[in-house]
């Protein structure tokens, strides 16, 4: 009875793996040519980060008109307030204390002029030269939404850094590319993306204020059938924690988003569900979410479960339940290895060798972790954003 059990959660995981992979195939929704001016503007919101602010000024003078960089800062004293004088961006300083990145970004957008485009960067972020000719190509084929493709400047640092950096990596390369060839709305995550004017217009302003707002924008572009491309030509550099509290705490709050934002725009994705309708496969992909790897978590953690239980049965020697234990957590950790090999390999992180061998062992164990970061965004009432430091000022 047990097994049944075990096993009716690894199906079903596996049944909506795939029926959601059928729906995303059959996606469909409307993209229309952008005729508009190439229009700009760069928000960057960038409280206390004059350690890394530089690289990415640096990195857009020869791209843009740099008055239409805004920097977002909170205090008249930042030292990231000289070094935007220096490249002549424009400071933008906050009148309200409300803490995470959403409330930073709708204050600025409702202080400047009209742009058909607004890009959002991290202070972290470091742009390639190609970068904005890329996006223009997204623009101009009628994207609501364009999202780059995110490198790592410090991937090499450690294998944590290297983990953290394989994260978007499976977002990006396994989930977004997919997505690209059926026409279906991908997730946004992190920065380096720009959003639609038009769009800015009707919000007047930026109304995602969740912990995770980028995926709260993803869910509203699939409620409202914006239309959306990942294009992995458009690169910009992102540095990652080189330390495992770090990423604990990082993840701890993007979970936390996650189910923030669900809750907020699943139940108005429902009302939508209409086969009919444009972006259903889109919508159902939504509501699935990462419901499947839940049902195959739980499966084999019961079937792991049941096998430790096996110690306490007298017929059964010690050493063979052992051997079975060490044989069922090897196979799901050479399946997470081998998941592993195909990212790298179709990947194109700025990674050495080393580190790529390191990593095809450990990011397994880093996967599992997020069950541990899970549970403790379940059980913790309050979670609140809270500053990474940021150290790297070159790619």
């Amino acid at each position: 009875m047990f097994d049944l059990i075990c096993l009716v959660f690894i199906f079903v995981g596996v049944f909506l793996l795939i029926f959601g992979n059928i729906s995303i195939r059959k996606n469909k929704n409307n993209l229309l040519k952008n005729n508009d001016d190439y229009n700009f503007c760069i928000l960057i919101p960038a409280r206390d980060e004059s350690k890394v602010i530089e690289g990415l000024l640096k990195s857009l003078t020869s791209s843009v008109n740099m008055e239409d960089v805004y920097v977002i800062v909170e205090d008249i004293n930042d030292k990231t307030v000289d070094i935007c004088k220096k490249y002549n961006a424009t400071v933008i300083f906050r009148t309200t204390k409300k803490q995470r990145k959403g409330y930073a970004l709708d204050e600025a957008i409702k202080q400047i002029k009209d742009y058909n485009l607004y890009f959002i960067f991290d202070a972290d972020n470091i742009v390639d030269k190609n970068f904005f000719k890329e996006m223009k190509k997204t623009f101009e084929a009628g994207y609501d939404i364009g999202v780059g493709y995110r490198n790592c400047k410090n991937g090499n640092d450690n294998v944590i850094s290297a983990c953290s950096s394989l994260t978007f990596s499976m977002i990006n390369t396994l989930g977004n590319n997919f997505r690209n060839k059926h026409n279906a709305n991908i997730v946004v995550s992190g920065t380096g993306f720009y959003i639609k004017g038009s769009w800015i217009k009707k919000w007047k302003g930026y109304p995602f204020h969740t912990l995770t707002e980028d995926y709260e924008l993803s869910l509203y572009s699939i409620l409202n059938n914006m239309t959306s491309y990942y294009n992995d030509k458009a690169i910009f550099y992102d540095e990652q924690p080189t330390e495992y509290k770090q990423t604990i705490k990082q993840r701890v709050r993007w979970i936390k988003g996650y189910f923030e934002a669900r809750k907020k725009y699943i139940p108005l994705i429902l009302k939508n569900m209409n086969k009919n309708e444009l972006n259903y496969g889109s919508k159902y992909s939504a509501c699935l979410g990462v419901r499947a790897y839940i049902y195959l978590a739980i499966g084999t953690f019961l079937y792991i479960l049941k096998t430790i239980l096996l110690l306490f049965n007298k017929d059964i020697s010690f050493f063979t339940v052992l051997m079975l234990l060490f044989i069922i957590i090897l196979f799901v950790y050479l399946i997470m290895m081998f998941i592993t090999f195909k990212m790298i390999k179709n990947d194109k992180l700025d990674l050495n060798k080393i580190t790529k061998v390191k990593l095809i062992f450990f990011n397994p164990i880093y996967l599992i972790t997020y069950i541990y970061c899970a549970l403790k965004a379940l059980f913790t009432k309050n979670i609140y954003w809270d500053k990474i430091d940021h150290k790297v000022n070159k790619k």
